[in-house]
């Protein structure tokens, strides 16, 4: 039956098939895969890069090039009408390029040795448009790139199916730059990195299918609608670049839950921080109002806190890359369980800007990495399992425990550990997730309490703990003969030898 809708989808498209073309960038039809499928029932032709707020003039080898300012660190963009501008790049200060009557391209300090980023936007959050801006900026205190942000506002602020349409045009624009770029620059393809949230991450595979040897390609939430269970050569997919990377952060089914995200494993490594799909801090979408054009065009109610988490976390580990270490594990229970805790040796990637430093093997492409995260800025978070004795009195109570963790660098926060029984004499493996890089730890402080009166006042401390690292599986034990009353702080220290 599947295979008779299939054909059906096809004759229907077929009967209606379309064409536009635009000069430098080739020509898109409506046909299948593109549309009149079972995933793309609807389908619509891209809009001119002018309607689209791209308006890049057909880039050649030969083409324009003017002088760049000192005093800027490098700014790409294309030189049109103010409200037209269609690619910025970022440099330390808060200027934006100055646009020039000519029309003609402008390059300020760019260079073909370093790696350029290119930044595609899809999912625009009200009020913070201007995140790959932001991007490029925290880049730029951390290495010396060329980046590029790419603008398409009027794109992507439309009707749903019509904008997935209109980041075909665009992934078009992007192959243009930089093949004039490697053609300019003498720049190789293993230079060029293409970052892309939810639509704009299926416009960076498809720009990256049309780049023989693109370095990478990292996917920020890859939008679900239109391009789950596609055509490789419609979403965003392994044969895109030699190294994709991709984040799922709001991974629910849109059809039940209205999650945005895709749920499919599309890279070469898939991150799913909190298990992809609910993140700390943010809710869950509820109703049954499927109006994806609302929705994407901001006049339905809609929390798209998960949505856009993706790229907060990106930003994040440009800098703090180490709060960002990803467990590989076959699901989220398993994650939670601790079954994936440690990692063995340099099998844990980095989630974010750092995730190529990780060697790809064959037995880790396309592989599931999980994660937790902070329900507020800074997202990373530092793991550790702590196997602890509890010493106490002879008869057990119910109870909570609660750690905190000093080292030479830092301290955390008190954290719950545990509630129900102590024990004394039993063994607890309980797992904690240190919101600050605390270094070499140096001390636990323990703390315990009910809130129910017990007259024999029982005093309860750790008498051993081992505690390990998530990250490099470094193990400190620590010893003690104190035992303290309720609501009291134990120091725990590391066992003399």
């Amino acid at each position: 039956m599947s295979h008779m809708w299939s054909l059906l989808f096809f004759l229907i498209g077929t009967a209606y098939a379309a064409e536009v073309c635009f000069d430098g960038l080739g020509c898109f039809d409506d046909l299948p895969p593109w549309g009149g499928t079972p995933q793309r029932p609807s389908s619509t032709l891209p809009w001119h890069p002018e309607e689209i707020g791209t308006p890049l003039p057909p880039l050649h080898p030969d083409g324009p090039l003017l002088p760049g300012k000192s005093s800027f660190h490098f700014i790409w963009c294309v030189a049109a009408k103010k409200e037209l501008l269609s690619l910025i790049l970022c440099e330390y200060g808060n200027t934006i390029c100055e646009i020039k009557a000519d029309e003609s391209i402008q390059v300020l300090n760019y260079s073909g040795t370093r790696k350029t980023r290119f930044i595609i936007p899809g999912y625009l959050k009200e009020g913070d448009e201007d995140w790959p801006q932001e991007m490029c900026k925290a880049m730029l205190t951390w290495e010396n790139v060329n980046c590029v942000a790419v603008e398409w506002k009027k794109g992507v602020r439309t009707q749903y199916v019509q904008a997935a349409n209109n980041a075909r045009v665009v992934s078009a624009q992007v192959v243009s730059m930089i093949t004039f770029l490697k053609s300019q620059y003498k720049q190789k393809a293993d230079k060029f990195h293409i970052i892309g949230h939810s639509l704009g991450a299926h416009a960076a595979g498809a720009a990256g299918s049309r780049i023989p040897g693109l370095a990478r390609i990292t996917g920020l939430d890859p939008v679900e609608p239109y391009f789950q269970d596609t055509d490789e050569s419609v979403c965003l997919d392994t044969s895109d670049a030699t190294f994709v990377d991709v984040i799922h952060t709001d991974g629910l089914p849109f059809n039940s839950k209205l999650g945005l995200g895709m749920s499919q494993s599309i890279g070469h490594i898939d991150f799913y921080p909190n298990g992809g799909e609910l993140m700390p801090g943010c809710t869950a979408n509820k109703g049954w109002n499927k109006d994806l054009d609302a929705i994407w065009q901001g006049t339905k109610k809609f929390d798209d806190c998960n949505h856009v988490r993706s790229y907060e976390y990106y930003i994040e580990s440009i800098v703090k890359s180490q709060g960002f270490v990803a467990f590989p594990c076959s699901d989220k229970d398993s994650f939670d369980d601790g079954k994936c805790f440690p990692c063995a040796e340099n099998k844990c990637p980095l989630m974010g800007s750092h995730a190529d430093r990780f060697t790809l093997t064959d037995g880790v492409l396309k592989s599931k990495y999980f994660l937790k995260t902070g329900s507020s800025k800074p997202f990373g978070r530092y793991s550790y399992r702590a196997k602890m004795t509890l010493d106490g009195p002879i008869w057990p109570n119910p109870g909570f425990m609660y750690m905190a963790l000093s080292g030479d660098n830092d301290s955390t926060k008190e954290h719950q550990i545990f509630v129900g029984a102590l024990v004394p004499g039993w063994t607890y493996e309980v797992l904690l997730d240190a919101e600050v890089d605390v270094g070499i730890v140096e001390e636990v402080t323990f703390r315990w309490n009910n809130h129910i009166f017990n007259p024999m006042k029982p005093r309860y401390g750790v008498s051993k703990m081992e505690l390990q690292r998530g990250k490099d599986n470094m193990i400190v034990s620590f010893c003690s003969t104190e035992n303290v009353k309720e609501n009291a702080v134990q120091h725990v220290l590391p066992c003399q030898a």
